[in-house]
């Protein structure tokens, strides 16, 4: 039997919330019906989306897989009905945006593609820099919007977000590691390891913080604001590195191959959203982009 787009709808919806009840509750019917919806994907798929345990449920690898698929499906049948909607006027005007570098690549590339079929005559001026700068222009008006990493949102007070990609950690590593095979890898395990550092978006202070919980400075064998130096460097055995599975791909530029193993321990968890000023009268242009960024994640807002 294939999976609906209702399911599809309450799969995305306990992945956000992290709970079948409070996606129910979201979505204003009973537990059963959403349970019985993700045991029948799961079932069509072949898979496990989720992990049971006594805390509750979390998502598994295959389950984020499925997640970007499931949002890009969703976010389809959102523009195909925004195509068939009435239109007084086409959208025109400028909209300026704002990206941090980690998401440029990996976030924004979709959403915008998006937008600039739904609003061709809107002209885009970007700009990339980090989070803190990002905030700045917002507060300041010289943005209308953000497309960064939220997890650390520092003026959460002047500022309104809605979620776009929620990414966990995970370890990477070269084929054949001997970390690879291990049943349960420990933070302790990573802190025997060379470690390959990515210093943008605030991926270097989490996983610094992370670690130095354990008493001890990791061992950093190089620092580079590259996520495909990042690649290159841990298929070929320079060391392993502790990133978000957003930008996770199994091969570097090179061809080699890349393992991505989950770690016994509450790893961080990333946030990428769509930021604006609160409280401020978004321009048309502004509101149709954020409307196109929450068709991605329609059950939660902040």
């Amino acid at each position: 039997m294939a999976f609906t787009i209702r399911q599809l709808q309450y799969f995305v919806a306990v992945a956000e919330f992290g709970s079948v009840s409070a996606a129910a509750h979201a979505l204003s019917i009973s537990q059963s019906a959403v349970t019985e919806a993700i045991k029948d994907m799961e079932s069509d798929l072949g898979v496990f989306l989720f992990d049971r345990h006594r805390r509750g449920i979390s998502v598994t690898h295959k389950g984020h897989q499925f997640l970007r698929h499931a949002n890009t499906i969703l976010a389809s049948v959102s523009d195909a009905r925004r195509a068939f909607a009435d239109v007084e006027e086409l959208v025109a005007g400028k909209l300026q945006l704002g990206v941090t570098s980690l998401v440029a690549g990996y976030v924004l590339s979709d959403v915008l593609a998006r937008y600039r079929r739904a609003n061709p005559a809107v002209v885009i001026n970007a700009i990339e820099d980090n989070g803190e700068y990002l905030e700045h222009l917002l507060i300041g008006g010289e943005l209308d919007v953000a497309v960064m990493v939220i997890s650390n949102l520092r003026d959460r007070m002047a500022l309104q977000s809605e979620i776009l990609e929620v990414s966990p950690f995970r370890l990477w590593m070269p084929l054949g590691h001997r970390l690879s095979t291990s049943f349960s890898i420990s933070l302790a395990d990573i802190l025997a390891e060379p470690l390959i550092m990515l210093t943008v978006d605030e991926m270097e202070e989490a996983t610094i913080r992370l670690l130095g919980a354990l008493g001890t400075r990791p061992h950093v064998a190089f620092r580079t604001r590259s996520v495909e130096a990042v690649r290159s460097l841990v298929a070929t055995g320079a060391g392993v590195a502790l990133l978000p599975d957003l930008v996770y791909r199994p091969w570097s530029l090179e061809g080699d191959r890349i393992e991505s193993r989950d770690v016994s321990a509450s790893l961080p968890i990333v946030q990428v959203g769509v930021v604006w000023r609160r409280g401020s009268t978004l321009s048309r242009a502004a509101q149709d982009f954020v409307g196109v960024a929450q068709a991605q994640r329609p059950f939660r807002q902040r």
